[in-house]
């Protein structure tokens, strides 16, 4: 599974295609929530038990993507271990940093440069 490029693929887009999807939903809620105001105010109708459904379904979808970076940075962590590439120097320790701190885009970097890159240049060699 570690050296499956639809699963490196899969971990290293995904939290970015999910944060931008997330931050499109919120914008489109907060512009519906602003452009509506007057009616908003007048409008007392719904119960308050429907806000905490909305609110169950939104901590729901926040933890799924928790989830999902979690096992995407431990997906990364265990192939930078793994890549023989990456024993020289402190270039391993350099990239578990990057996943740490900066958890999708290092891993985006990561799956870049250390395996598209290296896969194409393995390809070009044959």
């Amino acid at each position: 599974m570690i050296h499956n490029k639809y699963w490196q693929a899969f971990f290293a887009l995904s939290p970015i295609i999910i944060f931008f999807i997330i931050m499109l939903g919120y914008f489109g809620f907060l512009f519906s929530m602003l452009s509506n105001i007057p009616e908003l105010e007048q409008a007392h109708d719904g119960p308050p038990e429907l806000i905490m459904e909305w609110i169950g379904s939104f901590f729901i979808v926040i933890f799924l993507v928790i989830l999902l970076s979690v096992a995407s940075l431990v997906f990364f962590i265990v192939h930078a271990v793994q890549n023989p590439n990456l024993k020289e120097g402190h270039t391993l320790l350099l990239w578990i940093l990057l996943f740490i701190f900066v958890s999708g885009l290092g891993e985006l970097i990561y799956w870049l440069v250390e395996i598209v890159a290296k896969r194409n240049h393995n390809k070009q060699l044959e």
